[in-house]
């Protein structure tokens, strides 16, 4: 049966029909409703068209947030219209099927451990740095949800070995401070550039003037990688992962995997570093395609 997978993003959702075995058939992109009735509406109508085009699918949802084992109803989405609702079984009812969904930082991880950038490794950990911090495991192609179902969440445990300079921590919209998201994601970056610096300078400006020779902004770059360093230093020392998969706006920034491979040796409680750190093969397109992979390809399980 083919798969359809569905990105649920704050401002967009993405769909992507894929046969079987994997070839995409067919794609769509609308804007995301801002209320739950309305987003599971235009979510049913995007099923609709493709199965009619194309014939009947297994459907797998990528979304902010989780879903609570004790509830059912969609937590720490920050889509917040879709928080305390069981969004995941109203969308079974309206399409009147099983869906199957996670994390869109867990898509990202599977997309990329199927066949992108963690593809030659057992132990993958995806990582998304953008205008928040997530993360995802899978471990011999199958993805780890855990207990309370927020395996990878490793943007909100506080930065680790902190410097002098890092004992105030800034706020963390989850109500903790100095949670690593509020280090290390875009909106963090920028706002340690404009403690330390001044001014007013996004992530991706920082980082281009880094790379045209601005000091402050290299500083501020430098700093960037050492805290991330030292973030997946204790993802590495708790799960010892093969490789590291950078996702997210803030990855495309050049040089990075390089700066936090040569800073993460001095972190880890090893002797050696054989975990590599890797830029995204599939980039945006991982939320949707690790949706489709929520699905086997047939009954047996096969990926």
């Amino acid at each position: 049966m083919n798969r359809i997978g569905i990105d649920l993003g704050g401002t967009k959702i993405e769909t992507r029909l894929f046969s079987r075995h994997g070839t995409e058939l067919a794609r769509e992109r609308l804007a995301t409703p801002r209320d739950p009735d309305g987003t599971i509406i235009a979510i049913r109508d995007l099923v609709v068209r493709l199965e009619a085009a194309h014939g009947p699918a297994r459907v797998g949802l990528a979304h902010p947030g989780s879903i609570s084992p004790a509830t059912g109803l969609m937590r720490n989405a920050n889509s917040v219209w879709l928080n305390d609702r069981p969004f995941r079984d109203d969308l079974s009812a309206a399409l009147d099927r099983p869906v199957r969904s996670a994390n869109d930082a867990n898509c990202f991880a599977l997309s990329e451990a199927r066949d992108g950038a963690g593809r030659d490794g057992r132990v993958i950990f995806g990582v998304i740095l953008g205008t928040g911090v997530g993360g995802g495991v899978v471990v011999n192609g199958r993805l780890l949800d855990g207990a309370q179902g927020i395996a990878g969440e490793w943007g909100h445990n506080p930065l680790p070995w902190p410097r002098q300079d890092e004992l105030a921590p800034p706020a963390c919209w989850c109500g903790k401070t100095g949670c690593l998201e509020s280090w290390v994601s875009g909106p963090g970056l920028a706002a340690d550039h404009a403690r330390r610096h001044g001014g007013n300078l996004a992530a991706n400006a920082i980082f281009d003037a880094a790379s045209g020779g601005d000091a402050a902004a290299a500083d501020s770059v430098d700093r960037h990688a050492n805290r991330l360093a030292r973030g997946l230093a204790t993802i590495v020392n708790i799960l010892d992962p093969d490789i590291i998969v950078l996702g997210g706006g803030v990855s495309n920034a050049p040089g990075l995997c390089e700066r936090v491979s040569a800073a993460l040796p001095d972190w880890i409680f090893s002797d050696v570093c054989r975990t590599r750190i890797v830029r995204h093969e599939h980039g945006d397109a991982s939320g949707v395609r690790g949706a489709a992979w929520l699905w086997p390809a047939d009954e047996s399980g096969a990926p």
